[in-house]
Protein backbone atom coordinates (compact mmCIF):
# COMPACT_ATOMS: atom_id res chain seq x y z
CA UNK A 1 0.00 0.00 0.00
CA UNK A 2 1.06 3.54 -0.67
CA UNK A 3 0.03 5.58 2.39
CA UNK A 4 -1.62 8.93 1.95
CA UNK A 5 -1.66 11.96 4.22
CA UNK A 6 -5.24 13.24 4.33
CA UNK A 7 -4.37 16.03 6.77
CA UNK A 8 -1.26 18.16 6.91
CA UNK A 9 1.05 17.63 9.85
CA UNK A 10 0.46 21.30 10.73
CA UNK A 11 -3.23 20.54 11.13
CA UNK A 12 -2.50 17.41 13.18
CA UNK A 13 -0.15 19.42 15.39
CA UNK A 14 -2.79 22.06 16.11
CA UNK A 15 -5.28 19.30 16.87
CA UNK A 16 -2.73 17.73 19.25
CA UNK A 17 -2.17 21.04 21.07
CA UNK A 18 -5.89 21.69 21.46
CA UNK A 19 -6.49 18.18 22.75
CA UNK A 20 -3.71 18.37 25.33
CA UNK A 21 -4.77 21.82 26.52
CA UNK A 22 -8.44 20.84 26.80
CA UNK A 23 -7.51 17.67 28.69
CA UNK A 24 -5.53 19.81 31.13
CA UNK A 25 -8.45 22.19 31.64
CA UNK A 26 -10.73 19.25 32.37
CA UNK A 27 -8.26 17.83 34.89
CA UNK A 28 -7.83 20.88 37.13
CA UNK A 29 -10.16 22.78 39.42
CA UNK A 30 -11.99 26.00 38.60
CA UNK A 31 -9.73 27.79 41.09
CA UNK A 32 -6.64 26.80 39.09
CA UNK A 33 -8.25 27.96 35.83
CA UNK A 34 -9.17 31.32 37.37
CA UNK A 35 -5.60 31.72 38.55
CA UNK A 36 -4.31 31.06 35.03
CA UNK A 37 -6.82 33.58 33.68
CA UNK A 38 -5.50 36.19 36.14
CA UNK A 39 -1.96 35.50 34.92
CA UNK A 40 -3.15 35.88 31.34
CA UNK A 41 -4.79 39.24 32.11
CA UNK A 42 -1.53 40.43 33.68
CA UNK A 43 0.45 39.41 30.60
CA UNK A 44 -1.99 41.16 28.27
CA UNK A 45 -2.04 44.29 30.44
CA UNK A 46 1.76 44.49 30.25
CA UNK A 47 1.62 44.65 26.44
CA UNK A 48 1.10 48.00 24.75
CA UNK A 49 -1.86 48.60 22.45
CA UNK A 50 -3.46 45.21 23.07
CA UNK A 51 -7.19 45.21 23.69
CA UNK A 52 -8.42 42.77 26.32
CA UNK A 53 -11.09 40.70 24.60
CA UNK A 54 -12.44 37.21 25.19
CA UNK A 55 -10.52 35.77 22.25
CA UNK A 56 -7.27 37.46 23.30
CA UNK A 57 -7.70 36.12 26.84
CA UNK A 58 -8.39 32.55 25.62
CA UNK A 59 -5.29 32.61 23.43
CA UNK A 60 -3.11 33.81 26.28
CA UNK A 61 -4.56 31.20 28.68
CA UNK A 62 -3.76 28.47 26.16
CA UNK A 63 -0.20 29.78 25.82
CA UNK A 64 0.31 29.65 29.58
CA UNK A 65 -1.06 26.09 29.78
CA UNK A 66 1.11 25.03 26.85
CA UNK A 67 4.20 26.29 28.68
CA UNK A 68 3.16 24.56 31.90
CA UNK A 69 2.73 21.27 30.04
CA UNK A 70 5.98 21.83 28.16
CA UNK A 71 4.29 20.89 24.91
CA UNK A 72 6.81 20.41 22.08
CA UNK A 73 7.33 22.84 19.24
CA UNK A 74 6.03 21.87 15.82
CA UNK A 75 9.51 20.86 14.65
CA UNK A 76 10.02 18.51 17.60
CA UNK A 77 6.48 17.10 17.37
CA UNK A 78 6.78 16.61 13.61
CA UNK A 79 9.99 14.61 13.97
CA UNK A 80 8.37 12.36 16.59
CA UNK A 81 5.17 11.97 14.57
CA UNK A 82 6.95 10.99 11.36
CA UNK A 83 8.91 8.31 13.22
CA UNK A 84 5.73 7.06 14.89
CA UNK A 85 3.82 6.89 11.61
CA UNK A 86 6.62 4.85 10.07
CA UNK A 87 6.32 2.39 12.96
CA UNK A 88 2.52 2.29 12.83
CA UNK A 89 2.61 1.33 9.16
CA UNK A 90 4.44 -1.88 9.96
CA UNK A 91 2.06 -4.85 10.27
CA UNK A 92 4.21 -6.26 13.07
CA UNK A 93 3.34 -3.26 15.23
CA UNK A 94 -0.26 -4.49 15.29
CA UNK A 95 0.64 -8.14 15.83
CA UNK A 96 0.27 -9.07 12.16
CA UNK A 97 2.97 -10.93 10.29
CA UNK A 98 3.89 -9.85 6.78
CA UNK A 99 2.37 -13.13 5.63
CA UNK A 100 -0.92 -12.52 7.43
CA UNK A 101 -3.98 -12.96 5.21
CA UNK A 102 -5.03 -9.31 5.68
CA UNK A 103 -1.58 -7.96 4.83
CA UNK A 104 -1.33 -10.12 1.71
CA UNK A 105 -4.87 -9.35 0.60
CA UNK A 106 -4.46 -5.57 0.62
CA UNK A 107 -0.98 -5.32 -0.86
CA UNK A 108 -2.44 -3.88 -4.06
CA UNK A 109 -4.84 -1.57 -2.25
CA UNK A 110 -3.82 2.08 -2.50
CA UNK A 111 -3.62 4.35 0.50
CA UNK A 112 -6.69 6.41 -0.41
CA UNK A 113 -8.93 3.32 -0.41
CA UNK A 114 -12.11 2.63 1.53
CA UNK A 115 -12.15 -0.61 3.46
CA UNK A 116 -15.01 -2.32 5.30
CA UNK A 117 -14.39 -4.72 8.19
CA UNK A 118 -17.11 -6.71 9.90
CA UNK A 119 -17.48 -9.43 12.52
CA UNK A 120 -14.74 -10.56 14.87
CA UNK A 121 -11.00 -9.79 14.74
CA UNK A 122 -11.37 -6.21 13.54
CA UNK A 123 -8.94 -4.40 15.85
CA UNK A 124 -5.51 -5.05 14.38
CA UNK A 125 -6.58 -5.02 10.70
CA UNK A 126 -8.53 -1.78 11.18
CA UNK A 127 -5.62 0.02 12.83
CA UNK A 128 -3.02 -1.35 10.40
CA UNK A 129 -5.07 -0.23 7.39
CA UNK A 130 -5.79 3.17 8.96
CA UNK A 131 -2.09 3.71 9.66
CA UNK A 132 -1.48 3.14 5.97
CA UNK A 133 -3.97 5.81 5.01
CA UNK A 134 -7.08 3.74 4.27
CA UNK A 135 -10.49 5.04 5.26
CA UNK A 136 -11.77 2.21 7.45
CA UNK A 137 -15.32 1.40 8.51
CA UNK A 138 -15.64 -1.31 11.17
CA UNK A 139 -18.89 -3.06 12.04
CA UNK A 140 -18.85 -5.02 15.27
CA UNK A 141 -20.30 -5.52 18.74
CA UNK A 142 -20.49 -2.40 20.97
CA UNK A 143 -17.46 -3.33 23.11
CA UNK A 144 -15.35 -4.03 20.02
CA UNK A 145 -16.46 -0.80 18.37
CA UNK A 146 -15.50 1.31 21.39
CA UNK A 147 -12.18 -0.48 21.76
CA UNK A 148 -11.12 0.11 18.16
CA UNK A 149 -12.24 3.76 18.27
CA UNK A 150 -10.30 4.38 21.49
CA UNK A 151 -7.20 2.68 20.05
CA UNK A 152 -7.46 4.73 16.86
CA UNK A 153 -7.67 8.01 18.78
CA UNK A 154 -4.76 6.99 20.99
CA UNK A 155 -2.62 6.35 17.91
CA UNK A 156 -3.67 9.60 16.23
CA UNK A 157 -5.66 7.68 13.60
CA UNK A 158 -9.13 8.78 14.64
CA UNK A 159 -9.86 10.51 11.32
CA UNK A 160 -9.30 7.26 9.45
CA UNK A 161 -11.45 4.88 11.50
CA UNK A 162 -15.24 4.86 11.68
CA UNK A 163 -17.13 2.20 13.58
CA UNK A 164 -20.72 1.15 14.04
CA UNK A 165 -22.76 -1.58 15.70
CA UNK A 166 -24.85 -2.03 12.54
CA UNK A 167 -25.03 -5.53 11.14
CA UNK A 168 -23.99 -6.28 7.58
CA UNK A 169 -27.66 -6.70 6.66
CA UNK A 170 -28.34 -3.07 7.66
CA UNK A 171 -25.22 -1.50 6.16
CA UNK A 172 -25.16 0.17 2.75
CA UNK A 173 -21.80 1.50 1.49
CA UNK A 174 -21.93 5.18 0.57
CA UNK A 175 -18.88 5.02 -1.71
CA UNK A 176 -17.00 2.38 -3.71
CA UNK A 177 -15.02 -0.07 -1.57
CA UNK A 178 -11.51 -1.29 -2.34
CA UNK A 179 -11.59 -4.13 0.18
CA UNK A 180 -14.11 -5.95 2.37
CA UNK A 181 -12.75 -8.05 5.23
CA UNK A 182 -15.07 -10.05 7.43
CA UNK A 183 -15.31 -13.15 9.56
CA UNK A 184 -18.15 -15.71 9.36
CA UNK A 185 -19.49 -14.21 12.61
CA UNK A 186 -20.64 -11.20 10.57
CA UNK A 187 -23.37 -13.44 9.09
CA UNK A 188 -24.59 -14.85 12.38
CA UNK A 189 -28.37 -15.03 12.52
CA UNK A 190 -28.86 -14.36 8.80
CA UNK A 191 -30.72 -16.74 6.54
CA UNK A 192 -29.23 -18.01 3.28
CA UNK A 193 -31.31 -15.47 1.35
CA UNK A 194 -30.16 -12.63 3.60
CA UNK A 195 -26.53 -13.70 3.26
CA UNK A 196 -26.90 -13.78 -0.52
CA UNK A 197 -28.38 -10.27 -0.56
CA UNK A 198 -25.65 -8.87 1.71
CA UNK A 199 -22.84 -10.35 -0.37
CA UNK A 200 -24.44 -9.09 -3.57
CA UNK A 201 -24.68 -5.55 -2.15
CA UNK A 202 -21.03 -5.63 -1.08
CA UNK A 203 -19.94 -7.05 -4.43
CA UNK A 204 -21.78 -4.31 -6.31
CA UNK A 205 -20.20 -1.67 -4.05
CA UNK A 206 -16.68 -3.00 -4.62
CA UNK A 207 -14.52 -1.29 -7.23
CA UNK A 208 -12.97 -3.30 -10.06
CA UNK A 209 -9.83 -5.00 -8.78
CA UNK A 210 -11.08 -4.84 -5.19
CA UNK A 211 -10.87 -7.79 -2.80
CA UNK A 212 -13.10 -9.60 -0.34
CA UNK A 213 -11.39 -11.57 2.41
CA UNK A 214 -13.20 -13.93 4.75
CA UNK A 215 -11.05 -14.84 7.74
CA UNK A 216 -10.82 -17.91 9.97
CA UNK A 217 -13.10 -20.36 8.22
CA UNK A 218 -12.38 -23.78 9.71
CA UNK A 219 -13.04 -26.66 7.31
CA UNK A 220 -15.54 -29.18 8.66
CA UNK A 221 -16.76 -26.82 11.40
CA UNK A 222 -20.28 -25.42 11.37
CA UNK A 223 -20.13 -21.66 10.72
CA UNK A 224 -22.68 -19.02 9.63
CA UNK A 225 -21.22 -19.20 6.12
CA UNK A 226 -19.25 -22.06 4.53
CA UNK A 227 -16.50 -22.11 1.92
CA UNK A 228 -18.79 -23.97 -0.48
CA UNK A 229 -21.41 -21.24 -0.15
CA UNK A 230 -18.80 -18.55 -0.66
CA UNK A 231 -17.55 -20.26 -3.83
CA UNK A 232 -21.09 -20.13 -5.19
CA UNK A 233 -21.60 -16.51 -4.23
CA UNK A 234 -18.31 -15.41 -5.77
CA UNK A 235 -18.59 -17.09 -9.15
CA UNK A 236 -16.84 -14.92 -11.72
CA UNK A 237 -14.35 -13.57 -9.18
CA UNK A 238 -10.76 -14.78 -8.89
CA UNK A 239 -10.95 -16.99 -5.80
CA UNK A 240 -8.15 -18.34 -3.59
CA UNK A 241 -8.84 -20.58 -0.59
CA UNK A 242 -6.13 -21.08 2.02
CA UNK A 243 -7.09 -23.95 4.31
CA UNK A 244 -3.73 -23.86 6.06
CA UNK A 245 -2.76 -21.65 8.97
CA UNK A 246 -4.85 -18.64 7.91
CA UNK A 247 -8.06 -20.54 6.99
CA UNK A 248 -9.08 -17.74 4.67
CA UNK A 249 -11.16 -17.20 1.56
CA UNK A 250 -10.00 -14.46 -0.83
CA UNK A 251 -11.92 -13.24 -3.86
CA UNK A 252 -10.73 -10.52 -6.23
CA UNK A 253 -13.13 -8.68 -8.53
CA UNK A 254 -12.12 -8.60 -12.17
CA UNK A 255 -11.31 -5.38 -13.99
CA UNK A 256 -13.84 -4.57 -16.67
Amino acid sequence: MTPRQSRSLKFEYQDYLEREIENYKDSVSRKVLLSIADDAVAVIAAKEQVELGEMTLCIEVDKIISKRLRLPTFAVWQSRRVKLLKELRRPEHWGLSRDHAVVRAVQSVTGDSRVLLAGALIDSPALYLAANGCDVTALAAPDDVQRVLDAAREAGLGDYVHASTLGLDCFTPEAPLSAVIYSPAAFKGLSAAERARVIQVLQSATADGGVHLVQTIVAGKRTPVSIDELRRRYRGWDVTVDEGESNSFLARKGVA
